[in-house]
């Protein structure tokens, strides 16, 4: 199926509205500074770029090729639901119990070469694309594949690429909302960012106990089911 102006529009704005609310680079932006607030600024705009780009590749990644990575090794998506709603949910709690104020400590400066070590786990992977992310690009993927039709080879890349500009344009807010969440802080007050970060970290752990919920709420009665006959 051919795509046109119009239909392009709409791949684009449906993909970027499925993915915003789960990326969040909104909420994302104060505990990205409280992971790296012992770096500099300009290594955390570095990040800020490391991780737009790492989470805009496992996102094309997982839409193209998700199904038939899961399949070759033989995972359902209810265990990645349920692990990486596991290792959000842990890492928001970690976060809204760290003291409030570590100002009294002297914080050794990081090197832009440690900051790099933490630019795909845990900061791309699973804080910023986590498995709600990577199962909504599955899900996208396997609806473009059908909403081109047989003989997908032709449509299908069309449908993709503008697919990849709703993804493009989140990962583009990433960079926006991380690379100025010094500023942000600033802004708010050491109150006001103390606030705010608890607040997101308590939605980050409600958010990893809602995929940790989703994925028992499959997987159980996919694993009770065999037994029950």
């Amino acid at each position: 199926m051919e795509l046109n102006a119009v239909d392009f529009i709409k791949t684009l704005g449906v993909t970027f509205a499925a993915l915003f609310p789960i990326v969040n680079p909104l909420g994302c932006a104060p505990i990205f500074f409280g992971l790296t607030r012992n770096y500099p600024q300009s290594a955390q705009k570095v990040l800020a770029h490391k991780i737009a780009a790492y989470g805009f590749v496992l996102l094309i990644v997982s839409s193209l090729f998700g199904s038939e990575i899961l399949a070759f090794f033989g995972i359902s998506l209810f265990v990645v639901q349920i692990a990486g709603g596991l290792v959000v949910a842990i890492t928001g709690w970690n976060l809204l119990n760290q003291p409030a104020d570590d100002s009294s400590q002297k914080v050794q400066p990081g090197t832009l070469e440690d900051a790099l070590q933490h630019a795909f786990f845990p900061l791309t992977l699973p804080l910023t694309v986590g498995p709600g992310g990577i199962s909504v690009a599955i899900t996208l993927g396997a609806h473009l594949r059908y909403q081109a039709g047989p003989g997908f080879e032709h449509g299908y890349p069309r449908h993709f690429i503008a697919a990849a500009g709703g993804m493009l344009l989140v990962c583009f807010l990433v960079v926006v909302c991380c690379g100025n969440a010094a500023r942000l802080v600033r802004i708010l007050g050491q109150s006001g960012t103390s606030i705010l970060t608890r607040l997101s970290a308590f939605i980050l752990l409600a958010i990893g106990i809602q995929i940790l919920w989703t994925g028992l709420s499959v997987g159980i009665p996919q694993m009770l089911g065999p037994a029950a006959h």
